[in-house]
């Protein structure tokens, strides 16, 4: 099994930053492969990035390149997303999701792949 819990969310103007945390624990094979999703309310949730666990492997949605960038704390299991410029459309709940594929890259962008789940952490940003 594979607890996720996220942290950082809240209420920012457009332009401003925030950092969003994922602590995990579990079973390490099961968390191979990590992802950050969003959810706006009546849209389907959609990756944000998609990144190995432990390496480099990095995969970002076009929409939020050059903007948001993922560091990880082996150490503390701990995943974070710093977001930086952020816009109105990057309102919405924000996950993070593991699941124990052999590639990362594969699919890293698709809900259905992943099989844990956090709670969430909302993040609004107006303009």
């Amino acid at each position: 099994q594979v607890q996720l819990l996220e942290s950082g969310g809240g209420s920012v103007q457009a332009g401003g930053s925030l950092r969003l945390s994922c602590a995990a624990s579990g079973s390490a094979y099961r968390r191979k492969c990590m992802g950050w999703f969003r959810q706006a309310p009546g849209k389907v949730r959609e990756g944000v990035v998609g990144f190995a666990a432990a390496g480099s492997d990095t995969y970002y949605a076009d929409s939020v390149k050059g903007r948001f960038t993922i560091s990880r704390d082996n150490a503390k299991n701990q995943y974070y997303l710093q977001m930086n410029n952020l816009k109105p459309e990057d309102t919405g709940m924000y996950f993070c999701a593991s699941r124990p594929s052999p590639s990362c890259g594969g699919y890293w962008y698709l809900a259905d792949e992943y099989n844990y789940w956090g709670q969430g952490t909302q993040v609004t940003v107006s303009s």
